[in-house]
């Protein structure tokens, strides 16, 4: 039986006209955005000149873009070590703190922070952090004998984001798995216990099944956040001639578009970013049905 409310007669007007600037902005903002960008993918554009029609050309020059295709298997490697690491981390944290005990609520807090932090504040910061002359991470080293570490260098930068990354999205993460957890029926935690299961055994037969929606959901949203990397990698990579020691998939649109002012090539890999992201999230949906609970 469906109890839903249905507007009728004049207020289906109404109705109509109090949507209409919700509905025409994002007609207008955000389709009218994805099909222009769509459209521009298959012009040849510098902003200053009339766009020239090229057709597949900025999609076919991507193969050859050796630009492009460090980013991707920049973005690649990234993403490899920045989702497993996330979701471990961000798990680990949220065992820890889905527990009764005094200042929890502080702990979250703590390690929610970075979530609504500014990036380019928090990027400054962990510049600092990795300087190699007066870094506070060289400083602990050399109190303990080893010598410093260029942590942003061509040898250790790709690591060095990938660690500031995930220390930024454990935040996001914690809150997920908290409320997987704490849906969790405790009855099943006492029969397991009554079972003679250990802690482990408890972790690794009730914890984890029963967290495998919210792993699956939170593996693809940090997936998307991977792809989508660039306030850190911006900040802590930048050198010369506005390039990036790490260059990512975002990074190389925002230098296309925006300091070349190729905005045919950039719309091209934005529209390769979008397949990519589209792609991942199908397979979300795909392998959510698994865990559909019948109705």
């Amino acid at each position: 039986m469906n109890f839903g409310l249905r507007p009728l007669g004049r207020e289906k007007l109404w109705v109509l006209l109090l949507l209409g600037p919700t509905l025409l902005g994002l007609a207008v903002g955000a389709f009218g955005s994805i099909f222009a960008t769509l459209g521009l993918s298959f012009f040849r554009w510098d902003l200053l000149t009339t766009p020239e029609f090229v057709g597949f050309d900025n999609y076919l020059g991507l193969a050859g873009d050796r630009m492009f295709l460090r980013s991707l298997s920049n973005t690649i490697i990234f993403s490899l070590l920045y989702v497993p690491l996330t979701i471990v981390c961000a798990l680990s944290v949220a065992l820890l703190l889905n527990r009764r005990i005094h200042g929890v609520s502080l702990f979250r807090t703590l390690y929610f922070l970075p979530v609504i932090s500014s990036p380019t504040a928090v990027g400054l910061l962990w510049t600092w952090i990795f300087a190699q002359d007066q870094g506070v991470l060289n400083a602990m080293l050399g109190n303990l004998g080893i010598p410093p570490v260029r942590w942003l260098g061509p040898n250790m930068a790709l690591y060095s984001v990938v660690i500031v990354n995930v220390w930024g999205a454990i935040g996001e993460g914690m809150i997920v798995f908290l409320a997987g957890l704490q849906a969790i029926p405790r009855e099943q935690y006492e029969a397991a216990h009554l079972d003679g299961a250990n802690a482990l055994q408890r972790l690794l037969y009730v914890t984890l099944p029963a967290m495998a929606p919210s792993l699956f959901f939170q593996s693809v949203l940090s997936t998307i956040h991977a792809f989508q990397a660039f306030d850190y990698i911006y900040i802590l990579t930048r050198v010369g001639n506005g390039n990036s020691s790490v260059p990512t998939l975002v990074f190389s649109i925002y230098r296309n578009g925006f300091r070349f002012f190729r905005m045919g090539d950039a719309t091209a890999q934005a529209i390769v970013l979008t397949a990519i992201i589209f792609l991942f999230t199908l397979v979300y949906f795909r392998i959510q049905k698994r865990w559909e609970v019948p109705a």
